[in-house]
């Protein structure tokens, strides 16, 4: 039987990987296959130099630390970049798929991650970047949990809309535990969050939207016997769909 007691009023920190990349200087605004290559390559060889000459950094913007803390928490992290066709002027957008894993207290942690990035390139340098479709699981069950996420990429303003996150199997008397909560936007490395007894087979919730365009993101945490999953995901809030 799962123990519930190990959780009881317990903060659970939850690693929220949300990835700023860092686009190499550019001379036109313009991103070509080679760019691409050489970005990918730079951040799979962990090249800070590359990421300090070659990104706006500011107290809104501090790439060596969020990079520094990213390297730290997965060291053989693998970073899969491809460039999609932008719809908006003076923009480019960037597919970034980040996966990795570590070993902590004798259990395996495994991250998948995938996002979008877009940007632009203001003197040489990425600035006015925003991450869209990002979801990120941190996991250490060896993917035994049979478990489905449905969750909107996008939503209009001031819309309810559901928020699912379903166990698949069966759990007849298994007790497991989670909870989910709205992230802020300018927090970007961990927060707490309590974990609860799940009287259904997962996590089920009823939210509205926020009244003005934006970016909302959630994170979770489902515990259960086979292991635990935590969850990060952003909802793009919009006038129009």
């Amino acid at each position: 039987m799962f123990n519930l007691k190990l959780f009881k009023n317990k903060g659970v920190p939850l690693y929220l990987f949300i990835y700023l990349i860092i686009p190499y200087s550019a001379i036109t605004q313009t991103l070509k296959v080679d760019f691409i290559r050489n970005l990918e390559n730079s951040l799979n060889s962990r090249d800070f130099e590359f990421i300090r000459k070659n990104f706006r950094n500011d107290k809104n913007q501090n790439i060596p630390k969020q990079f520094s803390k990213i390297i730290n928490d997965f060291p053989d992290s693998k970073w899969k970049i491809k460039r999609l066709k932008s719809i908006v002027p003076n923009k480019d957008i960037l597919q970034i798929k980040v996966s990795g894993k570590k070993l902590l207290n004798g259990e395996l942690y495994l991250l998948e991650s995938n996002f979008d990035y877009l940007f632009s390139i203001v003197n040489g340098k990425a600035d006015e970047g925003i991450i869209k479709n990002l979801f990120t699981t941190i996991r250490n069950d060896d993917n035994k949990i049979d478990i489905s996420f449905n969750i909107p990429d996008k939503v209009l303003t001031g819309s309810k809309y559901d928020i699912d996150i379903i166990l698949n199997k069966p759990l007849e008397d298994v007790i497991i535990a989670g909870a989910i909560k709205p992230h802020q936007v300018d927090s970007f490395f961990e927060q707490e969050i309590l974990l609860e007894p799940l009287a259904s087979g997962g996590v089920f919730k009823i939210t509205r939207a926020p009244s003005k365009p934006g970016i909302q993101i959630w994170s979770g945490i489902i515990a259960h016997p086979d292991g635990m999953i935590t969850f990060t995901k952003s909802i793009d809030v919009v006038d129009e769909i």
